[in-house]
């Protein structure tokens, strides 16, 4: 399922200031125009949200997509690039994929 601009999502991402894996989805949030509400993370005193979302690795950063969680970086990019098509930034001809 694809899922349009037009639509009212809730997207959250929880991340540190420091964090360049958190800086990624942000960077790809933006260049997809997509609305999303930040959440900065001590991790050095971890929130319930972030213990609750990604209660195996307790790691940022964390998507948060209409109450569904996705961590790790690179998992996340590959989730926000095929949801939201507007702006990609991998090719869509698996090929072409490979060899970026």
């Amino acid at each position: 399922m694809r899922y349009e601009t037009t639509m009212v999502e809730k997207v959250k991402l929880l991340k540190t200031w420091s964090s360049p894996f958190g800086l990624m989805p942000i960077w790809v949030l933006k260049l997809k125009c997509i609305q999303y509400e930040s959440i900065d993370e001590d991790l050095s005193n971890k929130s319930a949200l972030l213990l609750q979302l990604n209660p195996i690795y307790k790691k940022i950063p964390v998507l948060v997509h209409n109450g569904k969680p996705i961590s790790e970086s690179l998992v996340i990019l590959e989730y926000l690039d095929q949801t939201w098509t507007q702006n990609p930034i991998m090719p869509q001809h698996p090929l072409e994929k490979a060899r970026q």
